[in-house]
């Protein structure tokens, strides 16, 4: 089995180098959409190719087939002698309209790449890696103004911004009485965020101009969670689960720059460094579970951040008082699996998961006055690989974004996602060889 154990290390670390290795690149965003100009960017909701097919639920999940990270409770719920890992990858596909503009964007990024392995009897724990937010933009808009355009011709304004904030994460959980579960999480944040405003003169004899800002963030935060199970019979059973992020600030290392340029000669205007602090709110989320053994099972969960007081308009490069504010984040979100028969030795299908889900999403900050709504359907399968619980999760996302709630601006998206779910028994001794 040690050479099983080694390949199923060596694929996930194959698989992660080169989603890497693209994403580094400045033509491969790992997420794009006007709507994370604001703040942060965008919100990457936790969670694995498991979840994601789901609708994102995972708050009241107990699974031994799958590591369920969204509660650090759940980390308890699995073989005591696995050795389990997570990775999965996601490409997304976006349509744009904003009035008579229309746009396409597809982007290809890791989402997670998790370990987890037993401590003692009931406890175990869980370190992995997976995005917190995603910057990703790029829109432009010429000038109208017929005074400017008689002085000095055309004029191009084009902002456009990158980056990411990662979540490493080490999480611990423990199981008493066979039913009350309990669980905390260490995250450190970490990552950059740039943005820029460029303006381009058709006539040579101006310069051109690009302005903008760096963030460089770090930071320790930390998470709590909680499971009740209570049976009913053998088979049924009902899951109560909480979870509450702790709100944090940032150490951020903030570069302001200003650069001018005549042909092939650039002069840098500005170029200074300030140390600000950036606040991520605190979040709490609840769920609850029903579930028929290894059948079926069905859940709901809440989540709500209140991001009003957290500085986060700052961060904006540009003048967004009136078009975007920090305001509180609500996620409602529903899903469903189905196994026909997951120990049937006849027909493969049988043993498939069949999964589905549905949520609705209202971002952390307003769009001229208005919350931004997001809503989405997802389907997923879960194919059985060898023995054990080893498995290649696929799960599609259908969504979207503003559109309606008084926000005129509309993105609507299609989501693929891979997981591979790797399983492992350690410590066993055998009769035979």
């Amino acid at each position: 089995m040690k050479s099983f154990r080694l390949f199923y290390i060596l694929v996930a670390v194959a698989l992660l180098l080169p989603v890497n290795g693209k994403a580094q690149s400045e033509d491969a965003l790992g997420n794009f959409s006007p709507f994370s100009v604001f703040g942060v960017g965008d919100l990457s909701p936790k969670g694995s190719a498991f979840n994601k097919s789901m609708g994102g639920v995972g708050i009241a999940t107990r699974n031994t087939r799958h590591i369920n990270f969204i509660n650090p409770a759940a980390i308890s719920a699995r073989d005591t002698l696995a050795f389990m890992a997570d990775f999965g990858v996601e490409q997304k596909n976006s349509y744009f309209k904003d009035g008579g503009t229309k746009s396409l964007f597809n982007t290809f990024n890791m989402y997670d790449f998790v370990l987890s392995f037993p401590i003692y009897r009931s406890s175990a724990i869980a370190i992995g890696i997976t995005p917190f937010s995603d910057l990703g933009y790029n829109f432009s808009a010429y000038e109208t103004d017929d005074n400017i355009l008689a002085t000095v011709g055309d004029v191009m304004y084009d902002y456009y911004g990158e980056g990411s904030i990662y979540s490493l994460f080490l999480s611990a959980g423990a199981t008493f009485w066979k039913r009350f579960s309990i669980g905390a999480e260490l995250t450190y944040y970490f990552g950059n965020l740039e943005r820029h405003s460029t303006i381009d003169y058709e006539n040579s004899a101006y310069r051109s101009w690009d302005i903008g800002t760096s963030h460089h963030v770090n930071g320790i935060s930390g998470k709590f969670g909680i499971q009740y199970e209570q049976k009913f019979g053998n088979d049924y059973s009902m899951i109560a689960g909480a979870t509450y992020r702790l709100a944090t600030t940032l150490k951020s290392n903030k570069t302001r720059f200003a650069y001018a340029s005549t042909s092939s000669i650039i002069d840098t205007v500005r170029y200074d460094a300030t140390t600000p602090s950036i606040k991520i709110a605190d979040e709490i989320g609840v769920g609850l579970s029903f579930k028929k053994a290894d059948k079926w099972s069905v859940e709901l969960n809440y989540l709500r951040s209140d991001w009003r007081n957290t500085g986060v308009e700052s961060m904006t490069s540009f003048n967004n008082t009136d078009v975007f504010k920090a305001s509180v984040m609500n996620s409602f979100r529903a899903g469903f699996e189905l196994v026909p028969n997951r120990y049937d030795i006849r027909y493969y299908m049988k043993r498939v998961a069949y999964r589905a889900g549905v949520y609705y999403n209202q971002s952390y900050y307003t769009f001229k006055g208005h919350n931004v709504g997001e809503v989405g359907i997802t389907l997923g399968l879960n194919f059985p690989v060898y023995m054990w619980n080893n498995g290649i999760n696929v799960g599609i996302d259908f969504g979207q974004r503003g559109g309606f709630g008084g926000v005129s601006m509309r993105e609507r998206y299609f989501k693929f996602v891979i997981g591979f779910s790797l399983h492992d028994i350690w410590f066993r001794r055998f009769k035979y060889n």
